[in-house]
C-alpha cells in the first residue's frame, strides 16, 4: 500500500500540522483521530489495515489527520473560552487548508467523505454540517453530537455552532438544509456495548430526520463495545457501502 506522509506549518493554527495519505486513488476519505491522538492513530490501532483492501483497489484513498484537542475541551489548564476559539480554529484549518491539500494531492476537486470515531466522530459530523459544500458526506462512528457534554458547563456562540444537536435543530437556511439533502452520504453507527451512547446518534438521526435529511442511522449490537475491535468491523461495512 502506497503511504506518504506530509505536513505543513498551519498559519491558522500557528503550528506544524501533519497528514498521512494512503493509497493511489478512489474517493478521499478524511479521517479525524479520537480524544488527544495523532494522525497515526488509525494506523497504530489497525483500522487502516481493515480498510486497506479498499485503498489497495483504488476504492478509497485515505487522509488521517492530527487533532488538537488537547488544545480545547481535553486541556483543564485552558479557560473555556480559549478552548471554544481553539476549536473553531480547527474547523477552518480542515477547511481551509486540509481540503485544498486533498484536492490537489488527488490531482483536482473531489467529493471528500469524512470519518472517526468517539469524539473524532463529532469532528466528523460537525465539520460536514457546517460546510456540505465542501463534502460529500459522513460517516460518523461511536459519537455523541452534544458539545456541551464536553464543555463542563461552558456555553457561547462557538460552542453552539459546534454543537451539531443545537444549531441544526434551530436551522431554518433551506439553501444550506438543501446541500445536505441533496447526493450526500450520511451514515451515523453507534454499537450498544461497554461505554458507547447510542443516545446521541438516536438524537441527531431524530433532528435530521425532523429536517428532512436523508441518511442511515445503523446501530450495532450490545456486544459492539465503545473501542477497536468495534470501529475495525464498522468501517469497512460502510466504506464498502460507498
Amino acid at each position: 500500500m502506497k503511504r506518504e506522509i506530509h505536513g505543513w506549518w498551519s498559519p491558522r493554527l500557528e503550528k506544524n500540522m501533519e497528514i498521512v495519505v494512503y493509497g493511489h486513488w478512489g474517493i478521499p476519505l478524511l479521517m479525524f483521530p479520537t480524544a488527544g491522538a495523532d494522525f497515526l492513530e488509525y494506523e497504530r490501532f489497525q483500522l487502516i489495515n481493515a480498510i486497506s483492501p479498499y485503498i489497495e483497489s483504488g476504492k478509497i484513498k485515505v487522509f488521517s489527520i492530527n487533532s488538537i484537542n488537547n488544545e480545547s475541551w481535553l486541556n483543564n489548564s485552558m479557560m473555556p473560552h480559549h478552548k471554544a476559539l481553539r476549536h473553531m480554529t480547527y474547523n477552518y484549518y480542515v477547511t481551509d487548508e486540509v481540503v485544498p491539500f486533498i484536492h490537489n494531492n488527488c490531482g483536482g476537486l473531489q467529493p471528500i467523505m469524512l470519518t472517526g470515531a468517539s469524539l473524532g466522530a463529532l469532528h466528523a459530523a460537525n465539520i460536514f454540517f457546517r460546510r456540505p459544500d465542501l463534502f460529500a458526506g459522513t460517516i460518523p462512528m461511536s459519537g455523541y453530537y452534544d458539545l456541551k457534554s464536553y464543555t463542563k458547563g461552558y456555553y457561547d456562540e462557538n460552542v453552539y455552532f459546534n454543537s451539531p444537536v443545537d444549531y441544526l435543530s434551530n436551522l431554518n437556511d433551506e439553501n444550506l438544509l438543501n446541500q445536505m439533502r441533496h447526493n450526500k452520504r450520511i451514515i451515523i453507527a453507534t454499537g450498544q456495548g461497554e461505554y458507547e451512547a447510542p443516545q446521541g446518534s438516536i438524537n441527531l438521526s431524530n433532528i435530521l430526520r425532523s429536517k428532512g435529511i436523508p441518511h442511515e442511522l445503523e446501530i450495532w449490537g450490545h456486544d459492539m463495545p465503545h473501542d477497536w475491535p468495534t470501529w475495525r468491523k464498522m468501517l469497512p461495512y460502510f466504506v464498502s457501502k460507498l
